[in-house]
């Protein structure tokens, strides 16, 4: 709360998106209803419409409150970024067609005026609907469009995403041993860890999908060290939580015991965490009594943490 707050107060509107973003869920439902006045108010003043979107969403997600027609009145001036971000929000919220709309507007302004960087935007947000929607052709086909536009310009960082983005796609597609051959030609070319975590991130879904929790597990290693310190971490701690609570779910104990030093070794700030996660599984396996896990869990501070643990032991129950 603290830290949001200051963000604010200096008036950096990317630095209050990525707390805002990784601290929301931490916060209770009166400091996080204030934390958004002043981050609206913040986003309004700078005209800072990617934060806008992100304080919109969680008006909506959190207090069903629906604040869309006051973006939309924005959208009515004629700018690419407020009608991207508004497209977004559509799609955050469940409204895909509606994105999907706004973005094919989107496509013939900005090729009337030959803004082919905006243009590769596009695309590659329309293919994240289409993904989603499972319309994994017409995904694959725009984002091809995309790397064409972003191969003309050189923009190298933005074109491995995309390439990291369509391997993954591949595979949805049922194309597993092509995935992961696009996935690997890209290993020596990705230097950014933030894109090296996507790029685990994307095998370790491919592991897991063909039931190798062990390689998963590996990627799920890799993509966290990588993300460290970047919006990536969040989104590889969630698959490394996928992962162990399927195994725990399938009863493999085992796995999840003897991979968790790893995990403490690399992460030593939540070392704690994870031999919280060991205690649980030995004790599930057996091999140790609820006291000894009592000990370790105390040892947990933090209540976010906690929480995972808590759902982490009753997963099979």
């Amino acid at each position: 709360m603290e830290e949001l707050m200051k963000a604010i107060e200096r008036g950096n509107t990317k630095e209050v998106a990525r707390l805002l973003y990784l601290k929301a869920d931490e916060l209770s439902d009166e400091e996080l209803r204030e934390v958004l006045e002043k981050a609206e108010e913040l986003a309004k003043k700078s005209e800072d419409y990617e934060l806008y979107k992100l304080v919109l969403y969680y008006y909506a997600e959190v207090f069903g409150i629906d604040k869309l027609e006051d973006f939309e009145k924005l959208a009515e001036k004629d700018g690419f970024e407020v009608k991207f971000h508004l497209a977004d929000l559509h799609f955050l919220l469940g409204n895909p067609e509606k994105a999907l709309e706004i973005y094919r507007g989107l496509i013939e302004e900005e090729a009337s005026r030959g803004n082919r960087e905006n243009l590769a935007k596009v695309y590659y947000n329309m293919a994240l609907i289409h993904e989603e929607l499972h319309e994994y052709e017409k995904a694959l086909e725009l984002l091809k469009k995309a790397e064409e536009i972003l191969e003309e310009l050189g923009a190298e960082e933005d074109l491995l995403h995309v390439k990291i983005y369509e391997g993954y796609v591949t595979f949805e597609l049922g194309k597993v041993d092509e995935a992961k051959a696009m996935l690997a030609a890209l290993l020596p070319r990705v230097k950014t860890p933030a894109l090296r975590a996507q790029l685990h991130l994307a095998f370790e879904e491919i592991f897991e999908e063909e039931d190798n929790y062990e390689a998963a597990l590996q990627e799920c290693l890799y993509a966290l060290v990588e993300s460290k310190e970047t919006e990536q971490f969040e989104v590889a701690f969630d698959a490394l939580i996928d992962v162990v609570w399927q195994l725990i779910l399938e009863d493999d104990f085992e796995l999840v015991y003897r991979n968790m030093p790893m995990f403490a070794a690399a992460l030593p700030e939540i070392k704690d965490f994870f031999e919280g996660i060991k205690a649980i599984a030995l004790y599930k396996a057996g091999k140790v009594g609820r006291e000894e896990v009592t000990g370790v869990l105390m040892r947990v501070k933090d209540r976010r943490l906690l929480d995972i643990l808590e759902f982490l032991g009753e997963a099979e129950l």
